[in-house]
């Protein structure tokens, strides 16, 4: 039997090759990040908690607001940094003084631990979690 955390990799696995889309979440058409994590709740828990407002793509940096990181601990739950587990929801702080504004999830850990996200440019992809990606981390959740 697989357990919660397979079942939210196997969910977002199935977004792999989903084309990056802002604001989007429609696996197949195109997701951004968020639209990743939107799409595997949509998936595993059924509606989605709350709807999400248009959102530009600096994620409010001009005014400082941790608004993706407020809208995690209000659905995920908190999640001890060590140890990470497959399924876990992480979230990146991409430069020193920036808001966090980038997600995935584990795929599975290890020395070759790999994370699912969307970025520009490359849209839904497996990518390995390398010591660059591991130093942005700031937070870790999982489903409910």
């Amino acid at each position: 039997m697989a357990g919660r955390g397979d079942i939210v990799v196997a969910a977002a696995r199935g977004w792999i090759g989903t084309p990056y889309r802002h604001q989007a979440a429609v696996r197949g058409a195109g997701c951004d990040c968020l639209g990743l994590i939107r799409g595997v709740w949509r998936e595993i828990e059924g509606s989605e908690p709350e709807q999400v407002p248009a959102y530009t793509m600096d994620w409010s940096e001009p005014q400082g607001e941790e608004r993706l990181w407020a809208a995690a601990r209000r659905h995920l739950l908190p999640a001890d940094p060590n140890p990470a587990a497959p399924g876990d929801v992480i979230l990146f702080r991409m430069r020193a003084g920036s808001v966090a504004k980038h997600l995935g999830i584990i795929g599975h850990t290890g020395c070759e631990g790999t994370f699912i996200h969307s970025y520009s440019g490359h849209g839904v992809v497996e990518s390995p979690l390398s010591t660059p990606w591991r130093r942005r981390i700031v937070a870790r959740f999982r489903f409910p």
